[in-house]
């Protein structure tokens, strides 16, 4: 039966014999990134989220697996509308454009790098995210690493890139209001100055520096130790 206009399209490659469900895919991502928004994406799951569109269980299942394949497909739609454009032939430049490409997606949708660190989630990513880490691997290889040195190498920066993100988010969050209360700006202004004058010397300075983006420049001077080591 056709409503409007409204072309039933399953999320998940495999769909479901039966009645055709009626509740599109962008409405589905679309109250699921809400319910994200507004509660986190721990408190995303398929019964909350029928409830949200206002449609029962079956329905919702005739579009989705489960809760982890929704979280694929919202990954995978944000990789499609971030992670576009060419990159560099220069083996170097490359890994540094990829890198940069998946922290600013990332950075866009923090939630998305703390799902990543889940095992699994990487390998189920669509081409647009797979690309940006063949690239990496790639212009490793190019820059002469082996297959497992260049695996190596992407793996650090990986780890590098979720964890800035991740700590600038969390801290973010604190600043605003959305965690515990944070400490006083200037914790090392009672610390022991004869066993720690360094950090005593740096005083009420640290949040400022802290919070300064340092992440591009960490970045070339990661990958070009990386490369190094490697080859």
């Amino acid at each position: 039966m056709q409503h409007d206009g409204v072309v039933p399209r399953s999320i998940s490659p495999q769909g479901r014999a039966g009645r055709p469900p009626l509740t599109s895919r962008a409405q589905i991502l679309g109250a699921a990134r809400k319910i994200i928004d507004r509660d986190g994406w721990e408190k995303l799951t398929i019964r909350r989220l029928a409830g949200e569109l206002g449609i029962g269980l079956a329905t919702l299942y005739h579009h989705v697996r489960d809760r982890e394949d929704l979280l694929v497909e919202l990954l995978n739609e944000h990789a499609e509308q971030t992670l576009r454009g060419d990159l560099p032939d220069t083996p170097r430049d490359r890994i540094i454009a990829a890198i940069t490409a998946i922290h600013d997606s990332l950075a866009a949708w923090p939630w998305a790098a703390e799902v990543l660190t889940t095992d699994g989630f990487l390998r189920r990513l669509g081409q647009p995210a797979l690309r940006m880490v063949e690239a990496v691997v790639g212009g490793a290889i190019d820059h002469g690493c082996t297959p497992e040195q260049a695996v190596h190498v992407f793996r650090s920066l990986w780890y590098y890139t979720v964890g800035e993100i991740l700590v600038r988010a969390h801290s973010e969050g604190r600043r605003h209001g959305d965690g515990p209360p944070a400490q006083n700006d200037t914790f090392f202004t009672e610390i022991d100055t004869s066993r720690l004058p360094l950090l005593a010397g740096v005083g009420d300075r640290w949040p400022a520096l802290a919070a300064q983006d340092t992440y591009p420049q960490a970045l070339r001077a990661f990958v070009d130790g990386l490369l190094a080591q490697a080859t």
